[in-house]
């Protein structure tokens, strides 16, 4: 009897001891998971803000672009099928930049994603390319640590050059293509005036004080309700 009640103890002895092992474990695992997170979301805020800070320089502005965001709706014109994040620089509260994510659906492997910086006067802050799949040693040409090609937007906008000159020099327009690269070259440079054209159109909303891009619609449209109401109420008492 002793023997089998030593057996049994022994028996409760180990699964504790196991299942204590096993908690141990599993929050080891836990706490490098958290850690490992933590790291991985540092990683990505540093490499989101250096990717803002290589379309609108740092010292332009004061704020936080990366913290300083808008939602946008999914957009023909930035090439964006669902909800999409732009970043607003600003210097002392009042606007310097939009950072808006743009996509070239037309490249010639796929989609290519850029960001366009775009100053409040409607001239090209900068842009780069933030993922593609276009060929290596051609269309990679995009990309700033394969040349300098990118940068030949800064400091363009609708009016610079003229509307029928934002092409590539073999079509008439002012911009140089990748050699051998064409259809990279010209989805890019389609998508830049495309992004110059959606800041045009919506210029007002993209820097207001709200989450989202149909929120500041929304308030535009209230506050010229409201002034008209107003309008009309002075415009009653005077008679």
């Amino acid at each position: 009897m002793n023997q089998q009640g030593n057996a049994i103890r022994d028996m409760l002895m180990a699964g504790a001891l196991l299942t204590v092992i096993a908690l141990l474990g599993v929050g080891v695992v836990a706490y490098t998971y958290q850690g490992t997170l933590d790291r991985i979301e540092d990683n990505r805020r540093l490499a989101l803000l250096k990717e803002l800070q290589a379309v609108v320089p740092a010292d332009r502005y004061d704020n936080a672009p990366e913290r300083d965001t808008i939602a946008i709706p999914g957009s023909a014109r930035l090439g964006t099928g669902g909800t999409a994040t732009a970043y607003r620089a600003r210097l002392e509260d009042e606007p310097v930049a939009v950072i808006l994510p743009v996509v070239a659906s037309d490249g010639y492997a796929g989609p290519i994603h850029l960001l366009v910086g775009i100053y409040t006067d409607g001239t090209l802050a900068g842009v780069r390319v933030t993922a593609h799949q276009e060929t290596p040693g051609l269309g990679d040409g995009i990309e700033t640590r394969r040349g300098d090609w990118i940068f030949q937007f800064a400091d363009r906008s609708l009016e610079n050059p003229e509307p029928e000159h934002w092409a590539l020099r073999r079509n008439g327009g002012e911009f140089d293509q990748l050699t051998g690269a064409t259809v990279t070259s010209r989805a890019v440079v389609k998508a830049v005036r495309n992004a110059l054209l959606y800041f045009q159109e919506h210029q007002e909303t993209l820097f207001a004080h709200t989450a989202t891009l149909d929120e500041a619609a929304a308030q535009a449209v209230a506050e010229d309700d409201e002034g008209e109401d107003e309008n009309g109420d002075s415009g009653n008492n005077g008679d």
